[in-house]
């Protein structure tokens, strides 16, 4: 019976905290500190910020619920691969901030209609879900998202500060 009162709670909390938004989002870092690419290695979990050569920052990932593979469709839970650009990022999210993937690109959307399939979209980098921040780096025991590839929001907060706009995400499995 407690268990049922602890999902119970657990879904109302985060319900609650969803719509309350990521606070205010960090300044850019000086360009100098800032990326030029940002590297995601799938099958070792990690997602690094590149400068000349010259790693900025690496960080440990959670990734789609189903990671082996290109994302294909809509609901596969697969987290994208290819190059991408960063193009937008949302300081309102119902994630720790969040920034967008330009999945998907012209071939994976030609790759979707000739299998009869909706590509998807929406895969993002981003903290938490808000509210949920202090389980900080528990959240890495599981690939967890619908995708998107997460990191610690005090991870989320550096990575936006330091990935501008513009710049190009490769995503390897």
């Amino acid at each position: 019976m407690a268990a049922i009162f602890l999902i119970a709670g657990a879904g109302v909390y985060t319900l609650s905290a969803k719509n309350h938004g990521s606070g205010t989002p960090p300044e850019m870092a000086a360009p100098e500190f800032q990326a030029k690419e940002v590297l995601v290695d799938k099958s070792e979990r990690t997602l690094r910020l590149l400068r000349d050569g010259t790693t900025l920052g690496e960080y440990s990932v959670s990734l789609g619920g189903n990671p082996l593979g290109h994302k294909e469709r809509q609901g596969d839970r697969r987290t994208p691969e290819g190059d991408y650009l960063i193009d937008w990022r949302n300081p309102n999210s119902r994630y720790h901030l969040s920034l967008h993937i330009s999945y998907p690109d012209a071939a994976d959307k030609t790759r979707a209609a000739a299998a009869g399939q909706d590509p998807g979209g929406d895969i993002m980098i981003h903290g938490l879900p808000n509210g949920w921040g202090f389980i900080g780096r528990l959240h890495l025991f599981l690939d967890w998202t619908d995708g998107c590839i997460a990191v610690t929001d005090e991870e989320m907060r550096e990575i936006w500060s330091r990935v501008p706009d513009g710049t190009p995400i490769r995503i390897a499995g």
